[in-house]
């Protein structure tokens, strides 16, 4: 096993473990978020469209500073799309070698590897972005790769295996029960639930479907993050030498899975091993250990074939008009996105429209700001124990597709928890402590009378009560109805979600949450904020506290408890 295979290995089990674990930041060291953080495009993206830096655009900087030193280095050893792609097209190998048509041959009888001209594409996509972000719209999230592969794994991958492990828990039940194995009738595996799942997964089997036609497809001719480490790596200190033992056999350009070798233009000869495009090597070192006669070594020099690469093209392949002409596009997709009816980044007040569902997850920025922050990674959303974050859909137009919304009635958010902060990587949403999260007012529930067990049947309903952890439900008696009936204190509604979720009505309930009067900061105390606005935002007297393993080994959730201080069904 090579080198290169074993740093491959080694980063994408500590990307996935880093994911798994996301919820519980003390059982690993290294962050959740700590590979999205190295994305070139998302802190190029983030600080164009938001014109503000963020916590990670140093740790992207320090990775392109080391391309100029090592080239794309990042693309072959610490890239989990990268290795998964990889991975994906070591499977794909027969396939494409059995449809691959009849081979070119060069004057020697050597095979020309395929010259695929759509490699320039990536500069592309790359400049599409920063002409969209230029206006403010990030469309970050449609091609950054650690995105894309965060949402594979975090939201595709995770709970297909969390189903498959419930379902053979399920039945290993009755072997461990005439084992008299008690544990694990308590053994539990939570099995969360995602949206827009199909789409994710078609456009990561489109990405991985790229090694039919050739490897690393995806790296080749769409990465946008691929195109800026090409920009700085092109001319790397570290690059790749060929000595004059070569003997022109071909197999370097063969083997190259990055087609870096001998195919810098229709002009040279596809076999000419002295040609290196640095702007396409990914230092992977496949044509060090295979080359037959130890031609090639990667080290320091200002030419890189041995004084012969004088006469070779090194530039990037992309010409100015379509660099300009994908920037322009990227602009006028921005003004469509930002003249849509549902686009978010309308002017508050009269005309403007605020989905419903929208609402965004405890201590959000305000949303123009978070779309352009947001890259649509799926860190928080994961993250999340209670299964309520969600991937919005079209409901906010395109320019808040894959963003998270909180979805009470799949589950209410936790006033103890703030895991999703802690997990974000570029400050959409920012890490709060547990008492400035409680102040963070998510929106405010409002009853449906007319569906109401206690407004429009009269019976007994006392659960939105109940759960509410910050006793902003009031019962008063009223005229002509026989029993109390419930109301919302605004200004105690936190829009957690909790009696929404446990609304006893199927359907749409009788309780639900809205985005209203919701407290979105940029900066400063949310606990000064709540205070201006006259929020009083504190949980209940009957609510206690104890330690959950949902949230972490050091976070609280409510618990409710009676006047002795025990929970509902416990004496003394």
């Amino acid at each position: 096993m090579t080198v290169q295979r074993i740093v491959q290995g080694l980063t994408l089990t500590l990307f996935l473990l880093a994911l798994v674990c996301s919820p519980h930041p003390l059982l690993l060291l290294w962050p959740a978020d700590g590979f999205l953080r190295m994305d070139p495009i998302v802190g190029l993206g983030i600080l164009v469209a938001d014109r503000a830096l963020t916590p990670l655009v140093w740790i992207a900087g320090l990775i392109l500073l080391l391309s100029v030193v090592l080239g794309r280095f990042f693309c072959a050893y610490l890239c989990p799309m990268g290795a998964s792609i990889d991975l994906t097209d070591h499977l794909l190998r027969a396939q494409r070698e059995s449809r691959t048509r009849r081979p070119v041959k060069d004057q020697r009888g050597h095979t020309k590897p395929l010259y695929i001209p759509a490699r320039r594409f990536k500069y592309k996509v790359l400049f599409f972005i920063l002409g969209a972000a230029i206006l403010g719209v990030s469309f970050v999230f449609i091609a950054s790769p650690l995105s894309l592969i965060t949402r594979f794994y975090g939201l595709i991958i995770y709970p297909v295996c969390a189903f498959l492990a419930d379902v053979g828990l399920t039945a290993l039940r009755p072997v461990a029960d005439r084992m008299d194995l008690t544990t694990m009738a308590y053994a539990v595996v939570k099995v969360p639930r995602y949206d827009l799942q199909w789409v994710t997964l078609i456009t990561l089997l489109l990405i991985f479907a790229g090694g039919l036609w050739a490897p690393r497809f995806w790296c080749r001719c769409l990465c946008p993050s691929g195109a800026v480490l090409a920009i700085f790596g092109s001319h790397a200190i570290m690059r790749r030498q060929v000595s004059p033992d070569c003997t022109q056999c071909g197999l370097c350009a063969r083997i190259c899975p990055m087609q870096a070798v001998g195919s810098g233009s229709e002009a040279i000869g596809a076999t000419d091993a002295y040609f290196t495009n640095h702007a396409e090597c990914i230092a992977c070192q496949a044509c060090v250990r295979e080359c037959p006669t130890r031609a090639i070594s990667f080290a320091y020099g200002p030419k890189s074939c041995q004084g012969r690469s004088d006469r070779l093209p090194q530039k990037i392949c992309v010409g100015r008009r379509q660099i300009l002409g994908a920037g322009l596009s990227g602009a006028v997709a921005a003004i469509i996105t930002l003249t849509g009816l549902k686009s978010p980044h309308s002017d508050p007040g009269p005309g403007s429209i605020i989905h419903p569902a929208v609402i965004r997850p405890p201590g959000a920025v305000p949303e123009q700001g978070f779309l352009a922050r947001c890259v649509r990674c799926g860190e928080c959303i994961q993250a999340c124990p209670t299964n309520s974050l969600q991937p919005l859909g079209l409901a906010a137009g395109l320019s808040a597709v894959f963003s998270p919304v909180v979805t009470p009635r799949r589950g209410p958010c936790d006033p103890g928890c703030n895991a999703c902060g802690n997990v974000c990587p570029t400050g959409a949403l920012p890490a709060l402590s547990i008492e400035e999260k409680l102040k963070a007012k998510l929106g405010t529930a409002y009853i449906f009378r007319q569906k109401c067990l206690a407004w429009e049947l009269q019976k007994k309903c006392l659960i939105c009560d109940e759960v509410c952890p910050f006793d902003a439900i009031e019962f008063r008696m009223l005229p002509g109805n026989p029993i109390a009936v419930p109301f919302v204190n605004e200004n105690k509604c936190a829009g957690c979600g909790y009696c929404e979720h446990y609304c006893p009505v199927r359907a749409i309930p009788a309780i639900v949450v809205e985005p209203m009067q919701a407290l979105r900061l940029a900066g400063g105390s949310y606990r000064a904020a709540a205070r201006e606005r006259g929020y009083s935002l504190e949980l209940g007297p009957k609510i206690g506290f104890r330690p959950s393993v949902d949230s972490g080994p050091q976070k609280m959730v409510p618990a409710l408890l009676d006047e002795n201080g025990l929970p509902p069904g416990f004496t003394e």
